[in-house]
């Protein structure tokens, strides 16, 4: 994998994280409210007003302490627990426990998490029944997803990491990316964004009055430490 692929990776798996954020912001406290990926009102869709996206966070704010006392682990799994569920209940249209499996994605990068697509593709193999369905249930979820939680996985890629990601595909040193330099960078590049991912990510990405992304000013918007 050469330098730009391997570069254009760590920003497409950054804006899929920053959009997963911004669709479950934008429906924070309406469970089911997000609509099916396939639908013309999809919340993926409604995201495209917001001019500014809520933090991705690199951790959240409890975490298990080894050696820590119970009532702190407790504390730690509760708070992960309500996370997943708040998470996961905005993709359940139907109040049943049940999400449309390709809503995983967006669920597991809303939480502060950045798989890539292979990792992401045995994630779901994790929690997907026996004879897949389309659907994932809470109940196998919610296990699953504690435990990445808990071991940190899928962390998001280092400020520093990503600003130099961003600096590679911006030779020149102009501090921006135009929207067609994006959208080939993220489509011709690594593991290509489809179309309609590409039109999502651009909508919240793209600053509208200069037609392009100043990635000094987003990154340092997005990316709060919370270690």
């Amino acid at each position: 994998m050469d330098m730009i692929t391997s570069q254009a990776n760590n920003v497409k798996i950054y804006l899929q994280a920053a959009h997963s954020a911004a669709v479950l912001a934008s429906c924070s406290g309406s469970p089911g409210k997000a609509q099916s990926s396939s639908g013309p009102d999809n919340a993926l869709v409604r995201a495209k007003n917001l001019t500014r996206l809520p933090p991705i966070t690199r951790g959240l704010s409890l975490k298990v302490q080894e050696g820590g006392k119970e009532k702190e682990e407790e504390a730690a799994l509760a708070e992960f627990h309500k996370k997943i569920k708040e998470a996961f209940e905005v993709f359940d249209h139907e109040s049943n426990n049940t999400v449309d499996v390709r809503e995983i994605g967006t669920i597991v990068r809303s939480l502060g998490c950045c798989p890539n697509e292979g990792e992401l593709h045995d994630l779901i193999a994790e929690v997907e029944e026996e004879e897949p369905t389309g659907y994932i249930r809470f109940e196998k979820f919610l296990p699953v997803m504690t435990n990445v939680l808990l071991e940190r996985r899928y962390r998001p890629v280092p400020e520093d990491i990503l600003l130099r990601a961003f600096e590679v595909l911006d030779p020149a040193k102009r501090g921006f990316l135009s929207k067609e330099e994006l959208i080939k960078y993220m489509t011709e590049e690594g593991e290509p964004f489809s179309q309609e991912e590409m039109e999502e990510m651009l909508s919240a990405a793209i600053d509208p009055e200069s037609n392009s992304i100043h990635y000094k000013d987003y990154i340092t918007m997005m990316v709060i430490d919370e270690n």
